[in-house]
């Protein structure tokens, strides 16, 4: 007897199946106040080769550091055309891209955190979603974030994303799922 897994056994890549109708990669609306930021890169195993099937989900907050959440109970006023999520494929090159305005500095617990988003990775072989973050290059309150602070300084530049071309607002950020350049995943 031979025995084959089946679709509710196994993981991915059956995105386009229910997932690719709610992708997004526009967060923030052209009404929306805040710089105007694109970020790209490319999702690569542990060899080095793209990965052609991921979805990357992220969520941010607005240019004031609130996010369009019911629990986020900070007293500044959401930006009403702001969404704060979105969901992008990667492409036959492992390549992604997502355009949204810079997140303000977030509140948390008595601390003040850097303006970063926060990363969902999804694809085949995976049986849980990962999570990382992305921050930005040269911004200050880096070295102050406390959960940027929990991983290795030598590591930490894998959930930096760094500008890109000319002109400013374009930012390049990588995730490598092995291997040196490993991006760090958080647990939550």
């Amino acid at each position: 007897m031979t025995i084959k897994a089946t679709a509710w056994q196994t993981v991915g890549p059956f995105f386009s199946i229910g997932m690719a109708p709610r992708y997004c990669a526009e967060l923030a609306g052209a009404a929306v106040v805040g710089e105007r930021i694109a970020i790209a890169g490319r999702v690569f195993d542990g060899d080095g080769a793209p990965i052609p099937d991921a979805v990357l989900e992220i969520w941010q907050a607005d240019a004031q550091g609130r996010y369009a959440h019911p629990e986020d109970t900070e007293e500044r006023v959401l930006d009403a055309g702001f969404l704060g999520h979105g969901r992008v494929a990667t492409d036959e090159r492992g390549g992604f891209a997502f355009t949204t305005i810079k997140p303000g500095a977030v509140s948390f617990g008595g601390s003040v955190q850097a303006p970063h988003l926060l990363a969902g990775l999804m694809m085949r072989g995976l049986l849980r979603r990962l999570t990382t973050r992305i921050y930005f290059a040269n911004e200050d309150l880096n070295a102050r974030d406390e959960i940027l602070r929990l991983v290795e300084p030598q590591r930490r530049k894998t959930l930096i994303a760094q500008p890109a071309g000319e002109g400013g607002g374009h930012f390049h950020w990588d995730i490598h799922m092995q291997g040196e350049a490993e991006t760090v995943f958080f647990e939550f």
